[in-house]
């Protein structure tokens, strides 16, 4: 079916490699919803690898909701559930533009500030020490979705103030100047919207929010960004897909609707 060996560069674990490379084929059409993906044997052949890498991969597009089926069943490729993957569990521009939508963006401010407390011990710092802030308001098809609060450690930060923070995605932005994000922890809950929260999102104070907090790490276990993002209810829920192979997967799903 193939006619060559893929090459994929040993930056990481192959079989997290080959999950990566498996979910950019699902979201980019190459295997589209619907679709029985290729064999193991074949995938085998196509990569150069052993089963057990594959199977590995497998089981992770499992875990995400990408794919269903297994023990002795082809894998289908689902279709209607935007799995965050490592390539967009971050990303609110990815995410959206796989939900059909049209993502958004209007920059608050991108400051130089000394971490507080709280950022310090998530972010694994000293109190006072450097760190870049980015607040923007984000936005499906137009309308207001997501006030985005992040908080970077320095090294990480600073190459944002040379972003345009209007233009797009900063974690696509950061993948492109080799920061590598590996993983996630989702702290999930509903909150009542601070006079500024509610000015920036077109609201009234005390208004319900559902707000997602976030730990972002590399490869190498860093914490780079510590970050809340407070959604209006009616855009936006969450759910969560457990299995038994691999982690809990966050799912991020448009309320139509609203």
């Amino acid at each position: 079916m193939y006619d060559q060996v893929v090459s994929i560069q040993p930056t990481s674990p192959l079989h997290r490699r080959l999950s990566e490379e498996f979910m950019a084929r699902i979201n980019n059409g190459t295997w589209p919803a619907g679709s029985r993906l290729p064999s193991e044997a074949e995938l085998c052949r196509e990569f150069g690898t052993s089963r057990g890498p594959i199977r590995q991969a497998l089981a992770f597009l499992r875990s995400e909701g990408a794919i269903s089926g297994g023990r002795g069943r082809s894998p289908v490729v689902r279709g209607g559930v935007p799995s965050q993957s490592f390539s967009t569990f971050n990303s609110f521009t990815e995410w959206a533009r796989k939900m059909g939508k049209e993502p958004g963006q209007r920059t608050v401010e991108v400051a130089i500030r000394q971490a507080g407390p709280e950022a310090a011990a998530a972010l694994d710092i000293a109190v006072g020490d450097k760190v870049v802030d980015v607040v923007r308001v984000r936005y499906l098809d137009g309308e207001v979705a997501m006030l985005e609060t992040s908080t970077f450690i320095h090294e990480v930060g600073r190459l944002l103030l040379d972003f345009d923070t209007d233009g797009g995605s900063i974690f696509e932005f950061l993948r492109q100047q080799g920061i590598r994000i590996h993983s996630a922890r989702h702290t999930i809950d509903a909150v009542a919207a601070s006079p500024a929260q509610a000015e920036a999102l077109g609201t009234q104070p005390g208004s319900p929010l559902l707000r997602e907090r976030r730990l972002t790490a590399t490869e190498d276990g860093t914490h780079v960004e510590f970050a809340e993002d407070c959604y209006l209810p009616g855009i936006t829920n969450f759910s969560i897909d457990n299995t038994v192979e691999q982690r809990a997967a966050l799912i991020r799903i448009h309320t139509e609707g609203h």
